[in-house]
């Protein structure tokens, strides 16, 4: 039997028991890795090693570990309170936030993972605030950020637009980012109005009753403190200055967050240090993100006791272990050897689809950036004749490629998942699971029927 029918079946076996057997898919991704590896294969150790994501264990482990040490002195909270407070009686309006707020680094020129890494805890608490189903805050923190993918400033386009031009193929930056960027606005829309969107458009007001009452504990010494102080005119105000405050605030949405402590103050600057090294300087955002959670834990161990727990480990092996097995299937040639089949067919149109529905199924389970890297050379010889529309064929293989990066596989999905609370992390997980595949059936379609399809001379 050859190879790349025996890893397919592998991929297919781990993801059947993983899901009938309370068994982690990552450690049975590793297992099947090493049985192919050693019995078919015959790789050594360190060859089957050779797979495994060290860039992205790194990313997981410092990441989580950094905003777990922000969750356990109460500096999320207070981000958190912030927010609700500024955002009042809009709660309808959270999730196109959340959007909004996840598009702006992946434009600006950041990578996916970078961008999530430091939005995904805040969105996703905010999200919780507001009792917004957290399905519909982490696929639009998700979807957010693949909005920004092609812009002219990101990586992404830059590789799409090498790869293409090495092989004499010209496409249009715009129609390039204004398509990706379409494409997943309208998947925001849906995603909006499957998930709750329009529960919250009916239920603002008691939306915004929760949100305030979550932070009641956090603001409550405060506001008894400046209430005894009004009471025996212990303070300068006016009386009845407070109760005046205390009305707007409830019109507001919350009270007005407490004051930072000196911890949390240090840690929200280094979290801002964090984020701009990464987003800015582009400096490996998983070691930095691990230097700032050691030093900090290490300056005021009192705060952050038990801190290190936070550190998703089940989310590390899942998303390592299922990468180390794709990795070994492309070391292997199966992606190659697919591609390779799909290209000799010799009708445009079949072809232009199944390099589409290829690059989303294999997408959803590796590297969007490496994949197109290799995908696009192969679409080259027939783009080159001009039976369909070069730009148009690059757009709807770009989005197909990047959409699944909602999968729980991706390290955008990976990162988002780890910021899940525990009990909530397997039900999260299926959800991200069902969308992505969703995305890896839909995506090659829809953008066939839209982009690839119309521009056929």
């Amino acid at each position: 039997m050859s190879i790349h029918v025996i890893g397919v079946v592998a991929l297919v076996l781990v993801f059947i028991v993983g899901t009938l057997r309370p068994v982690s898919i990552g450690a049975l991704s590793l297992v099947a890795t090493f049985l192919i590896g050693t019995l078919v294969a015959s790789e050594s150790v360190d060859d089957l090693l050779a797979g495994f994501p060290a860039d992205l264990f790194v990313l997981l482990v410092g990441v989580t570990y950094l905003f777990g040490l922000a969750s356990v002195n109460g500096t999320i909270e207070w981000i958190i309170d912030r927010a609700v407070w500024l955002f009042g009686d809009r709660p309808a309006l959270v999730p196109w936030l959340v959007f909004v707020f996840s598009a702006v680094p992946t434009t600006a020129g950041a990578l996916g993972p970078a961008g999530v890494a430091m939005l995904a805890p805040l969105c996703l608490r905010l999200g919780d605030r507001y009792a917004i189903d957290r399905r519909m805050s982490a696929l639009m923190v998700m979807h957010g950020s693949c909005l920004g993918n092609f812009s002219p400033l990101n990586g992404l386009a830059i590789i799409v637009q090498k790869a293409a031009g090495a092989g004499g193929v010209q496409v249009s930056s715009a129609a390039l980012f204004f398509g990706n960027a379409a494409y997943n606005i309208v998947l925001a829309v849906v995603i909006y109005l499957c998930f709750g969107g329009r529960t919250l458009l009916r239920e603002r007001h008691m939306r915004v009753a929760t949100a305030s009452a979550t932070i009641a504990a956090g603001v409550g010494a405060r506001a008894e403190g400046g209430a005894a102080a009004t009471a025996t005119g212990g303070s300068g105000d006016v009386p009845g200055s407070t109760a005046g405050a205390q009305t707007s605030n409830e019109r507001s949405g919350s009270a007005r967050p407490a004051a930072l402590r000196t911890d949390q103050a240090i840690t929200l600057l280094v979290m801002l240090g964090v984020g701009v090294g990464a987003l800015v300087f582009d400096i490996e955002i998983g070691f930095l993100a691990l230097v700032a959670a050691v030093a900090l834990h290490a300056v005021f161990p009192k705060r952050f006791d038990r801190a290190d727990k936070k550190i998703v480990w089940s989310v590390v092996l899942l998303i390592c272990g299922v990468t180390t097995l794709v990795a070994a299937m492309e070391r292997y040639g199966t992606i190659g050897a697919v591609g390779d089949g799909i290209a000799g067919i010799g009708v445009p149109l079949l072809t232009a689809f199944l390099l589409c529905l290829v690059g989303a199924v294999t997408s959803a389970f590796g590297s969007s950036a490496g994949l197109l890297g290799v995908l696009i050379p192969l679409a080259v010889p027939f783009l080159v004749q001009g039976q369909v529309g070069a730009t148009a064929m690059i757009v709807a293989l770009a989005i197909s490629a990047t959409v699944v990066d909602s999968t729980p596989f991706s390290s955008v999905g990976a990162l988002t998942l780890a910021n899940a609370p525990e009990p909530e992390r397997p039900s999260l997980f299926r959800t991200m699971l069902g969308w992505g595949i969703a995305m890896a059936v839909t995506a090659p379609v829809l953008t066939w029927l839209v982009f690839v399809l119309p521009s056929v001379p």
